[in-house]
């Protein structure tokens, strides 16, 4: 009986975090139109190849090709009218090896960008950012995002495989009020 308590209290816990990440249909329109948001990322999923496999099946615990948990706190997409700013970890074949581990990943902050928002069936959005120049070399950043909030990016760069990441927006404005 005990046992059962604890499995519906851990269920309970899962639910809440699951609910916490979601928005209301009103709030991720206004978001994505009023392009003023940040895409929390809860997970990376780096093209599958034969490198990766063979290191992700000598970590414990990890399947071969199986994506990478995230903390979302940390690891974002920042989008608003006048400023793009990323900072993702990268998983996969980098054609040009970074110079320092600054450079590692996907991390840029640029002011110049393209960003298109085109709505879908349902009320689901698919937005696309193209930034004018990056360090990082990123050409696109494809975002699909449900009504409820949760969004998948998908990131092509010129010297580097397509990575995908998991995750959900939230507004910023709520995030600097707590």
């Amino acid at each position: 009986m005990k046992t059962l308590k604890n499995m519906l209290l851990i269920a309970g816990l899962f639910t809440a975090v699951q609910v916490s990440a979601q928005t209301d249909k009103a709030t991720t329109i206004r978001l994505v139109e009023g392009k003023n948001f940040i895409f929390n990322a809860t997970s990376a999923q780096p093209m599958n190849s034969v490198e990766i496999s063979a290191i992700f099946s000598k970590i414990p615990g990890a399947m071969a090709g199986a994506s990478v948990p995230l903390r979302s706190d940390v690891y974002q997409l920042n989008v608003s009218n006048d400023n793009v700013e990323a900072y993702l970890p990268y998983y996969g074949r980098s054609y040009n090896a970074p110079k320092t581990s600054n450079e590692a990943g996907i991390k840029f902050n640029t002011k110049e960008f393209s960003y298109k928002a085109d709505k879908k069936k349902k009320g689901n959005y698919v937005v696309t950012i193209k930034p004018a120049e990056t360090k990082g070399d990123v050409q696109s950043m494809t975002l699909h995002i449900s009504e409820k909030g949760y969004a998948s990016l998908s990131v092509i760069s010129n010297n580097r495989q397509t990575i995908s990441y998991s995750g959900f927006i939230s507004d910023p404005a709520k995030l600097a009020s707590n």
